[in-house]
């Protein structure tokens, strides 16, 4: 189910049901002469539309608007939007602020740029994950009072915790590849891992007649990309997520 497109009646179904409410998160960034700037983003939305056709989800509009940087390249002529993350803070903040204010307990970010070192965090996921987390403290305070914590009713706080339950549980981020997918498959920029994913998953997002524009290091290895090998990461990013939302395995 798309947000946007959500009756309040749908709405309120989906908190009892407590569905995962999915936030597509990525950037604008430069992807070689041959592919979309969307290319991060776009594999996460993707990704997405083959989930929903066999899970109930909720998906929340895609945040296109993250901190690209230039590291690639310059903006100049070739589209990379970048946003820094000092402006992206507040934004998240209020945007978690108003999805638990709605109701949703089961909120899910989902991004693919810059997550080869998910755990150490870079800096869009890092605003939005420290965005979540004062969210949550201030929505809990004001829901529940000062000294929520502390208080008797908190006393299986712990078991909460070890059952995944907590309240910090409510808002989650995951690396669309896990470090289990990038070592059974290419993970790099613009070359044979994301070449390959976006002509599995979005072709009209490559043009293969444009790879040798120019000579960039990291582009040479999409000469080798193929749908069949974007297949193969299609399936593994689909089985992570079912795992991190809940959702059953496929057969």
């Amino acid at each position: 189910m798309r947000y946007e497109m959500m009756l309040p009646h749908q709405i309120r179904a989906a908190i009892e049901k407590n569905l995962p409410v999915i936030l597509p998160m990525g950037v604008l960034e430069y992807h070689g002469e041959h592919m979309a700037v969307g290319m991060d983003t776009l594999a996460v939305v993707k990704m997405l539309d083959l989930l929903e056709k066999e899970a109930e989800i909720v998906i929340l509009p895609t945040f296109y608007y993250g901190a690209a940087s230039f590291a690639v390249e310059p903006p100049e002529g070739n589209g990379s939007v970048h946003v820094d993350s000092g402006a992206l803070h507040p934004f998240a903040k209020e945007l978690f602020n108003g999805l638990l204010r709605v109701g949703f307990r089961n909120i899910h970010g989902f991004i693919h740029h810059q997550t080869e070192n998910f755990t150490v965090g870079m800096p869009t996921d890092l605003a939005f994950k420290f965005a979540a987390r004062q969210a949550i403290f201030a929505f809990l305070e004001k829901d529940r009072g000062e000294g929520w914590w502390g208080n008797d009713k908190m006393a299986d706080y712990y078991a909460q915790q070890a059952g995944g339950s907590d309240p910090f549980n409510w808002i989650r981020f995951h690396p669309l590849m896990t470090k289990d997918t990038i070592g059974q498959y290419p993970f790099d920029h613009a070359g044979e891992g994301e070449t390959s994913l976006m002509m599995a998953l979005c072709p009209e997002a490559v043009d293969m007649t444009h790879l040798h524009d120019r000579q960039q290091w990291y582009v040479k290895s999409a000469a080798y990309a193929s749908s069949e090998t974007g297949n193969r990461a299609r399936d593994l990013i689909l089985a992570h997520m079912r795992n991190v939302l809940g959702l059953p395995e496929r057969p």
